[in-house]
C-alpha cells in the first residue's frame, strides 16, 4: 500500500499534470466542478493548502479561462469562484483520460479480484479520510526524533 501511494503522490509532483495546468490546479478545478461555486476558503478547506496558496492556484487557473470569479451571490463584499465553459471541458477530458488509465491498470484482473480490490481501496481512502479529519498522525515528532533517538545512545 505504501509503495502504490508513494507512487502516486510523487509521479507528477514537479510535472504539469495534464494539458497547461498543475496537480494542483487539476486537483482545484476537479473540486470547483464537483461542488459547484464557492468561495475561496471553501476551496482552501477542500485541498487542505492554506489560503495564500488556494490564492495563486485560482489566479493562475482565472488568467488560463478556466475559473472566473463573480460576486458572491450572498455577500456582496465576497467572491464566488465557478468554473467557466472551457474549464469544464478541460477537466471533462482530463477526467476520461484518468478514467481510461484506471481502466488500463485493472483490466488484467479477474472480475472478483477487482471489485474486491475497489471496495478495499474506497475502505481505506474512507479511513484515511476519517483518520486525518481526527488529526491522528503516525506519532509525535517528540518521540520519533527526541526521546527514542537517545535511547540507543549510552551514558558515559
Amino acid at each position: 500500500m505504501s509503495d502504490l501511494v508513494r507512487i502516486y503522490q510523487f509521479r507528477d509532483r514537479d510535472k504539469i499534470c495534464c494539458y497547461d495546468i498543475s496537480v494542483t490546479q487539476c486537483y482545484a478545478l476537479e473540486a470547483l466542478v464537483e461542488q459547484g461555486p464557492c468561495r475561496s476558503q471553501t476551496l482552501a478547506e477542500t485541498l487542505r493548502l492554506d489560503k495564500s496558496t488556494t490564492t495563486r492556484v485560482v489566479d493562475a487557473l482565472v488568467r488560463k479561462g478556466y475559473v472566473k470569479r463573480s460576486p458572491d451571490p450572498v455577500d456582496a463584499r465576497a467572491v464566488s469562484l465557478q468554473v467557466t465553459a472551457s474549464g469544464r471541458a478541460l477537466y471533462d477530458r482530463i477526467n476520461a483520460e484518468l478514467i481510461a488509465q484506471q481502466v488500463d491498470l485493472l483490466r488484467d484482473l479477474e472480475p472478483d479480484v477487482r471489485a474486491g480490490a475497489t471496495e478495499i481501496l474506497r475502505r481505506l481512502a474512507k479511513a484515511a479520510q476519517a483518520r486525518f479529519m481526527s488529526g491522528v498522525s503516525v506519532g509525535s515528532c517528540a518521540v520519533v526524533c527526541g526521546a527514542n533517538a537517545d535511547q540507543g545512545k549510552s551514558s558515559s
